[in-house]
């Protein structure tokens, strides 16, 4: 059996390496927002509506991808446009785009003529499959996420921390919400591409939670969130091919080993010096 270095003179071993890393330093930036404003089941919910937009256009014969992107945008807009003092409507709206969302996926994926594709591929995803034409969508996607990320991260920050006083001082919250939720819908079709729907949320999570754990300062929880995800994704490729397993699950199972690590070693008592 070749070592995953030799293993990585394949094309669609280097595709999947430089796919978990864009992901992975996406994923740890923004992923690092949806947990301080506790936005995971949003982030979820845009995810199962985007596979609305994927079913048709599988049926069309055209990219999935193209239908994903404009679907988790319209999601994100419509969320971002509910008015934050009745935020626990929330939970029935999402609950509709999510419900909708697949069921519109899974009917045009049926009616769709000859070979239908396994659901297991859309909702685990397989990064092992990602093409030279995705890289190019994916790096094209995570610069857009990134720079207006960088344009607006102080308004962000504030938004994302402390709404009220952001709404105090002038900042315009509704706004910079909006462009949050956009940014976590490019993020969420990214990761589309390299976990699958199902786990998309792990994805944003999991590192950003254990570096929230180990750190204070944000810039701190930004890195340690970024290289906590590239880690995850890098181990989570090397024992799939190692073991034989699907990556996608592999990523996140190791990312929970990960957690319950960080957690366990949070909980150790500190001797005082």
């Amino acid at each position: 059996m070749p070592s995953f270095l030799e293993a990585l003179s394949y094309d669609f071993m280097r595709n999947a390496l430089i796919a978990g890393v864009l992901a992975s330093v996406l994923c740890g930036v923004i992923g690092t927002f949806v947990v301080v404003k506790r936005l995971a089941f949003i982030s979820d919910g845009i995810s199962h509506a985007a596979f609305g937009g994927m079913g048709v256009c599988f049926y069309l014969g055209i990219d999935p991808l193209l239908g994903a992107i404009p679907v988790a945008l319209v999601c994100a807009l419509a969320l971002g446009a509910v008015d934050r003092e009745t935020i626990r409507s929330y939970d029935a709206l999402i609950g509709v785009l999510w419900a909708v969302g697949m069921a519109v996926g899974v009917v045009f994926v049926y009616k769709t003529p000859g070979y239908a594709p396994n659901l297991m591929t859309y909702l685990f995803g397989n990064i092992l499959l990602v093409s030279h034409h995705d890289l190019k969508v994916i790096l094209a996607l995570a610069v857009s996420v990134l720079a207006i990320l960088f344009l607006f991260f102080k308004g962000i920050v504030a938004v994302s921390f402390d709404e009220v006083f952001a709404r105090v001082r002038g900042v315009r919250v509704r706004f910079l919400m909006s462009l949050l939720l956009t940014m976590i819908a490019l993020s969420v079709v990214i990761l589309i591409q390299v976990v699958g729907i199902i786990l998309v949320v792990a994805l944003l999570t999991i590192p950003s939670v254990i570096s929230l754990m180990l750190w204070r300062d944000l810039k701190a929880v930004l890195a340690g969130s970024v290289l906590t995800g590239v880690s995850i994704t890098l181990g989570g490729l090397v024992l799939s091919f190692y073991y034989d397993l699907p990556s996608g699950p592999a990523i996140i199972l190791l990312g929970a080993v990960l957690l319950v690590a960080a957690y366990g070693f949070k909980k150790i008592p500190r001797r005082s010096l």
